[in-house]
């Protein structure tokens, strides 16, 4: 696939990660959780084909990839945005979809290298078996997520500097559990609650679709992640503990204040030290920095990794309120989500070749 969109030479972005990890191989065949195993099933049944559930005819306006109001642009309200004519904020409109939709490209080949991994280490034949299905799950993403970027926007962002470094402390620790934390949990939740924004703000079928029937994968990954830690956790020694929580705040952090798009403003020329500040001030986006840490919050709590420290961090953010999401409902509301928009669409075929027929 040619790199011709991108914005900056993909030589630069390349790297190898050294890795430690050591491969299990398990002969207990017949153990297995049932919550686990059922997960698993659900996988299997869920497995869909991009190329065949998406309609990849429907148009998108480069002008505004996303469809949705003006609001959603991380600068808008600003000097900067104020003094912008209608075509340098339609091209700003398409460079920040298509950095948002490149950091999810980029996120999914992460997913899909720590899913392999997770096959290659954890213990148990159950989480084996899912995460087998989950690596089928995430080369769709990196399919869909590629096709949307070169067919659609014909614009792409290399991997951004603070991603890269998230992903590379999760896939270079040889310790299995936390390559399930920082890729299940942390990397994985923080998408979904993006995604989410997306699908319900989006009035761009093609760009909702493609973000609600990743979701609809995603939601089980986290799920996965919950499952097979939260028997793990409290065997762990306070020192074990103590290291995981402190990597969870450090990535919380770091996911919050660091994914600004600095190279979008660096890009378009416009003045990349004005716009990270008023991206980092404006009250509209340090709501939506928020609400990216509504699955995190309480998984992270589900798991058993809620002491003094990540409290008082997500007290820090504002985000201790979200202890109280239901994940199982949140879960349910992203399949449903998922399966109205194959309603409509099926609806929509149905009058089309009733209407060819009359």
């Amino acid at each position: 696939m040619t790199t011709r969109v991108y914005t900056l030479p993909v030589e630069q972005t390349r790297w190898n990660i050294e890795g430690g990890a050591k491969t299990v191989f398990t002969w207990d065949y017949d153990e297995g959780r049932d919550k686990l195993l059922n997960l698993y099933e659900k996988g299997k049944n869920k497995q869909w084909n991009s190329r065949e559930r998406i309609d990849w005819s429907l148009e998108v306006d480069r002008d505004n990839p996303i469809g949705g109001p003006e609001q959603y642009v991380p600068i808008y309200g600003s000097r900067i945005w104020e003094e912008m004519g209608e075509r340098d904020r339609a091209q700003l409109q398409l460079h920040t979809a298509s950095w948002q939709f490149s950091q999810f490209l980029h996120g999914e080949q992460g997913a899909l290298v720590c899913a392999a991994k997770i096959v290659q280490t954890v213990p148990d034949i159950d989480s084996k078996f899912y995460a087998a299905t989950q690596v089928v799950d995430e080369a769709r993403h990196v399919e869909t997520y590629s096709r949307f970027l070169y067919e659609k926007l014909d614009l792409a962002y290399p991997v951004n500097v603070h991603l890269k470094a998230l992903l590379d402390n999760v896939v270079s620790d040889a310790r299995w559990d936390l390559t399930y934390l920082g890729m299940q949990v942390l990397i994985e939740g923080l998408a979904l609650a993006a995604f989410g924004l997306i699908r319900d703000v989006a009035e761009n079928p093609l760009a909702r679709a493609v973000n609600a029937y990743v979701m609809e994968d995603e939601a089980r990954h986290v799920a996965f992640g919950r499952l097979a830690l939260r028997d793990v956790y409290p065997q762990l020694t306070s020192k074990e503990i103590d290291e995981r929580e402190e990597f969870c705040v450090e990535a919380c952090y770091l996911m919050r204040d660091r994914f600004l798009a600095e190279e979008v403003w660096d890009t378009l020329g416009l003045p990349v030290d004005e716009c990270l500040e008023f991206v980092s001030k404006s009250e509209a986006m340090m709501q939506f920095r928020g609400l990216l840490f509504t699955r995190i919050v309480p998984t992270l709590k589900d798991i058993g990794l809620f002491g003094d420290r990540i409290r008082a961090a997500f007290a820090d953010m504002g985000v201790l309120g979200y202890t109280a999401v239901d994940l199982d409902s949140v879960m349910a509301d992203d399949e449903r989500a998922a399966g109205e928009i194959d309603r409509a669409r099926r609806l929509q075929v149905e009058e089309t070749i009733a209407a060819g027929a009359a």
